[in-house]
């Protein structure tokens, strides 16, 4: 989160104290920047006035930035961590009793907040938008087309909560001993084919499970790594279930890394992977518990679509409509991706290859937004 930052304006009776960067600080926290800096008001007894269009934030009066930052601190644990596990990745959800909830992406869990609070009245009458939700809703009603102008063979099935329902409870019986189910692979697992395979993914995934971003350097000298020894697992029993993948993360010792997200990514699926995405959803919905694990997921497809599968590189928007389905990907990271080239997986030519063939998706998003906007 970065530091919350004030200015103060104004003279007399007039004077106010503008919060420059409340809506970074609100994103990172995943809470709309009205929220913190009403509750700046409750706390200080002072009025508050947003204006969202121009990205401004006013809280009436002079106040110092320590102070607004204690503050800030007391929002976080009343309306962002999670009591059970002290997680800040969680979001809120207002049940038909007016109850809020914080529900916890970390642990699962869900709890309530002290709606003996102030705030809790304006979060009630300013509920969090959930934009993904109802754009799926709209984008899958009445056999609506996705990006690629294919119709949606779920139209009138499942509501999105419910395929939300699904996912969590497949994801919660990967901490148990049950068994997913197993099927064929149409890819060729002989010795020869993994071993040219696995030649092709040493030499892109280097970068990650040589020496994985953000200083977690779990590599020696030798540019050995449990990043690789997983990776080379995958691809040698590729007839294991989504549990057995997971417990082997474990065991390695990275199950909570991020750059692991990479590694299975570009080794686990294969030129199937609009089928395969299903049935490991509940893989990726418990090991995606960040903005890093979501940005190391999107290198891993880089690499999968960029360098292992190029001839996939033209589905790479369904992939990321798939991903984007089951809460595993969200919108803003997704859009952040496709904005900004990056050489940090694959060679430049292959990112803008790959982001240009997704614009379909990031395009489709954008009119979901405008969309939402205009109601």
């Amino acid at each position: 989160m970065p530091v919350l930052l004030t200015k103060i304006e104004g003279k007399g009776n007039g004077i106010k104290t503008v919060l420059p960067n409340m809506s970074d600080v609100a994103r990172s926290l995943s809470r709309p920047p009205t929220y913190p800096t009403k509750f700046f008001g409750c706390e200080l007894g002072a009025q508050t006035s947003f204006d969202e269009k121009n990205d401004r934030y006013i809280v009436n009066g002079a106040h110092d930035a320590p102070k607004l930052r204690e503050l800030l601190d007391v929002f976080i644990d009343k309306f962002v961590l999670c009591k059970a596990c002290d997680n800040p990745e969680t979001d809120l959800t207002i049940t038909k009793t007016e109850e809020i909830l914080r529900d916890c992406k970390a642990c699962g869990e869900r709890t309530g907040v002290d709606m003996r609070h102030k705030l809790t009245t304006f979060i009630i009458k300013n509920p969090p938008k959930n934009p993904k939700k109802s754009k799926v809703k709209k984008a899958t009603a009445d056999g609506a087309t996705t990006p690629n102008g294919d119709a949606d063979e779920d139209a009138g099935g499942d509501s999105d909560d419910e395929l939300t329902l699904r996912i969590k409870a497949e994801a919660a019986e990967l901490t148990a001993d049950a068994a997913i189910a197993k099927e064929d692979w149409s890819a060729d697992t002989s010795p020869e084919a993994v071993k040219a395979r696995m030649k092709a993914v040493e030499a892109s995934m280097a970068s990650v499970s040589l020496a994985p971003a953000g200083g977690d350097d779990d590599s020696d000298e030798d540019g050995d790594s449990p990043f690789a020894h997983l990776g080379h697992w995958i691809e040698e029993n590729r007839e294991e279930s989504a549990v057995e993948i997971y417990k082997k993360a474990e065991e390695f010792g990275i199950a909570k890394k991020h750059n692991t997200m990479t590694i299975i990514a570009q080794t686990l699926f294969t030129e199937n992977v609009l089928t395969e995405i299903p049935k490991y959803a509940p893989l990726f919905a418990k090991m995606v518990t960040s903005e890093k694990h979501q940005k190391s997921l999107l290198g891993g497809l880089e690499r999968l679509v960029g360098v292992l599968h190029p001839d996939l590189t033209p589905a790479i928007p369904k992939i990321l409509m798939a991903f984007y389905q089951t809460d595993i990907l969200e919108e803003e990271v997704i859009t952040q991706w496709g904005t900004h080239v990056s050489k940090k997986y694959v060679d430049r030519e292959i990112s803008k290859k790959v982001r240009k063939a997704s614009e379909p998706f990031l395009k489709w998003l954008e009119e979901a937004d405008d969309s939402e906007e205009e109601d």
